[in-house]
């Protein structure tokens, strides 16, 4: 396996690790942990695309990661409830 097969092999899995945690009850969505997850495997399966030159797909990883990256730093900030009235 080349070393671009094995980082997005690597990021994928974590992705499909969190993805498959959060389904089953294992782990929150509001957790750091899954958005560390996604962002970490988001990071590295846009790394293994922008290294075959694969643009849609750096798109698409890098994306995931930011909104992962926003995702892991608000939370902890955004615990109060929201007032609709």
């Amino acid at each position: 396996m080349s070393f671009d097969e094995s980082v997005g092999s690597l990021g994928v899995a974590m992705l499909l690790v969190a993805f498959f945690a959060n389904a089953f009850g294992y782990l929150p969505h509001a957790s750091r942990r899954y958005h560390a997850l996604n962002a970490v495997g988001a990071a590295l399966a846009c790394l293994a695309s922008f290294l075959i030159d694969f643009v849609p797909f750096v798109v698409l990883e890098g994306t995931w990661c930011l909104v992962a990256l926003v995702a892991f730093g608000r939370i902890g900030r955004d615990r109060a409830p929201v007032r609709l009235s």
